[in-house]
């Protein structure tokens, strides 16, 4: 089945699932600031997103059984909540307003701070304080598809060990990239160490879990975790691209942000790397400045395209492509073809989406 087929099928049902989770917590609510509250994360959660993650583990757990049942649909939703949660720290972190074409779970915040009374505390304290909650929050309702399913105890359990190393791989990931910000010399390894943490780990636990629901065990997981890691690492390349080239449009998303941050992202570093010495300095100069004008944006992107960092990184998106397309291979024999047509199409629309 196609990723596209995969995904007509199976996200309404994600959305439907993750709806009643948050219905069930907001019955309960009596105060009117916490129904808010819980009502902003019910919209963030269901305000779109392609819900890679629990199509990953979903068609893993498919991939290994004859007969298809949802009962895999709720433990899937556990990696969608962690993404998220990981999304609305993000955000913070990056000072991006706007995500998925909305306003950021802080800044609907901060647009609501005029609503209370709140003298002491300024607009972007309040929306980044609540958002930091809402993230927590977000990362512990993703516990509870683990703890209330169809499945065995020891199943679930071994779900949540999963579930907390991808929070601790994505923390770690985080930790690396903010210590890159503060660092003019960088190799292009250290970038890989930092996405498959912080974008790749997510998606291969998303496989992991789905194979441990599946009841594989740990035959597979080092041949799942290569397909995993590497459709992160693509994933992340990709995203780098469209985060200065892409249409803003269509990503939802400004195309200055990660320029405007120092970011060290996949151009960045081949840019470093491939320039003359005067043009480098200029570009480490524009990128370390406190506030970067749209001049300097521009100089920036200009730097880039000289260094033709697109080609060269879209090449580097290649190799880890056909890394996981070699470790897909080596599942084909063990998995049902259906499955096989996703991870072909995934791998596919992953490296070459405009979204």
């Amino acid at each position: 089945m196609k990723f596209t087929e995969y995904a007509k099928t199976y996200i309404p049902k994600i959305d439907n699932a993750i709806g009643r989770i948050l219905d069930k917590k907001l019955e309960n609510i009596n105060n009117a600031f916490l129904k808010t509250y819980y009502e902003e994360i019910k919209t963030y959660l269901l305000a779109g997103g392609k819900r890679i993650r629990p199509l990953l583990c979903i068609a893993t757990y498919n991939a290994f059984n004859n007969e298809k049942k949802d009962n895999i649909i709720i433990p899937s939703l556990g990696v969608e909540f962690l993404h998220n949660a990981s999304l609305v720290h993000d955000d913070i972190i990056d000072k991006d307003n706007f995500r998925r074409g909305n306003p950021a779970f802080h800044y609907k915040f901060q647009l609501y701070h005029n609503n209370y009374s709140l003298k002491k505390m300024n607009q972007t304290d309040f929306g980044n304080s609540i958002a930091i909650v809402g993230g927590d929050t977000i990362f512990f309702l993703g516990l509870e598809p683990f703890l209330y399913n169809d499945f065995n105890r020891n199943l679930n359990l071994e779900a949540i060990k999963y579930y907390e190393q991808a929070f601790i791989n994505i923390a770690d990931g985080v930790l690396i990239e903010t210590d890159m910000v503060n660092r003019k010399n960088l190799q292009m390894k250290e970038y890989i160490e930092m996405v498959s943490l912080k974008t790749g780990a997510l998606l291969e636990k998303s496989i992991l879990i789905g194979a441990n629901y599946a009841g594989m065990g740990n035959e597979y997981n080092p041949i799942l975790s290569t397909l995993g890691i590497n459709m992160g690492i693509i994933f992340q390349i990709i995203d780098d691209i469209l985060g200065t080239f892409g249409d803003e449009k269509v990503t939802g998303k400004p195309t200055d942000g990660d320029i405007r941050e120092g970011k060290r992202t996949c151009l960045l570093i081949e840019a470093i790397n491939s320039l003359d010495v005067k043009k480098r300095d200029n570009l480490v100069n524009l990128i370390s400045k406190s506030k970067i004008s749209d001049e300097n944006v521009e100089e920036v992107r200009d730097l880039f395209m000289e260094a033709d960092v697109i080609n060269s990184c879209k090449k580097l998106a290649t190799k880890y492509y056909q890394e996981a397309e070699d470790a897909l291979e080596k599942l084909k024999p063990v998995i049902n073809n259906s499955e096989i047509e996703f991870f072909e199409n995934l791998l596919k629309f992953v490296l070459e989406r405009k979204f």
